[in-house]
């Protein structure tokens, strides 16, 4: 019922050029802000699916004070979790364990609409062949080395000094992830580099980042005309502060305590409007959804607490909203 009411929020959308006078704090409360609209947003169901996947994104400790460093979407304090604990990134019952356990089912949403965008067959072995990739925020690689194995040029970056050592000891054990290009930097250097790349993916990063509209931006320039950007995150609702932060960190110690700040959580309809800012029209949407039976996870329609979009950029040049 929830997914549907966002639903409905989300095809109430305006026109970017009719919001543009909307400030982003503003989004606090977005419903007041949408008027009757076309639905920018292309709906499929995932109630089918079944993919292995538990909850959220990485790190540990916790303590208040948040500044930005070097572009304006960096966050030291974010940065310092990470780094706390970047030696566990493959440490499959450690910090990071839930992420490995979302691993396959964040990977078959990005296999299924990038091999639908890029025409690319989703049942052969490499359908990324020929394609260029950028992990943002890719910590030590559990994303970037099954893209490459899927036959994707893959790039990793991350802020991380640490995070991209340890990426690049463990991709060099294996031959097909040992091209993998890792570098301690960031999405906003890539840019004045002039980098693109057919998709651009940035998962469970958004919520960590001190400016989630300029990173957005960043990621649109990273991303070739109608090339393809994905990212993951955790809706900011009620649901979400009780399951991911409550339960997660607190009782279940899924992830450490601190990980995450509910109100750096981003919603649906605000997520679709930066991102529409940035010129990036998001295509489809979906949640990930616990099963405490298996213990699995799996895509759904459900998309009140963690989910993902896939969108794709104007295939017109220079067309970045301010």
């Amino acid at each position: 019922m929830a997914s549907k009411l966002v639903l409905n929020r989300l095809r109430s959308l305006s026109r970017v050029s009719e919001l543009s006078d909307v400030r982003f704090d503003k989004l606090r409360d977005p419903i007041s802000i949408f008027s009757t609209s076309q639905n920018h947003v292309t709906w499929r169901s995932y109630s089918e699916a079944s993919q292995a996947t538990p909850i959220n994104p990485p790190p540990p400790p916790p303590s208040p004070n948040t500044s930005t460093t070097t572009s304006s979407s960096l966050n030291e304090f974010e940065l310092a979790k990470f780094s706390a604990i970047a030696e566990t990134w493959w440490d499959s019952e450690g910090p990071f364990k839930p992420l490995h356990l979302m691993n396959p089912t964040r990977l078959a949403f990005i296999r299924s609409t990038l091999c639908r965008h890029f025409r690319k067959d989703p049942n052969c072995t490499r359908p990324f062949e020929g394609l260029k990739f950028v992990d943002v925020g890719c910590g030590g690689g559990i994303l970037s080395e099954p893209l490459a194995r899927m036959g994707a040029t893959v790039t990793g970056v991350d802020a991380v000094d640490k995070n991209i050592k340890i990426a690049r000891l463990h991709a060099d054990l294996d031959p097909q992830t040992s091209s993998i290009e890792y570098r301690c930097t960031t999405a906003e250097s890539l840019v004045e580099e002039q980098r693109q790349f057919d998709a651009v993916i940035a998962l469970e990063v958004i919520e960590h980042v001190a400016d989630p509209a300029g990173f957005c931006k960043s990621l649109s320039a990273l991303t070739i005309p109608g090339g393809a950007t994905v990212i993951s995150t955790i809706n900011r609702s009620m649901r979400a502060y009780a399951t991911a932060i409550v339960a997660a960190e607190y009782l279940l110690h899924w992830l450490p305590k601190g990980t995450h700040q509910w109100s750096s959580f981003l919603t649906p309809e605000e997520l679709v409007l930066i991102l529409q800012r940035a010129s990036i029209s998001v295509q489809e949407m979906a949640g990930f959804v616990y099963n405490p039976l298996t213990g699995r996870w799996s895509l759904s329609d459900d998309i009140s607490v963690n989910f993902i979009a896939f969108g794709t950029k104007s295939a017109k040049k220079d067309e970045t909203l301010d």
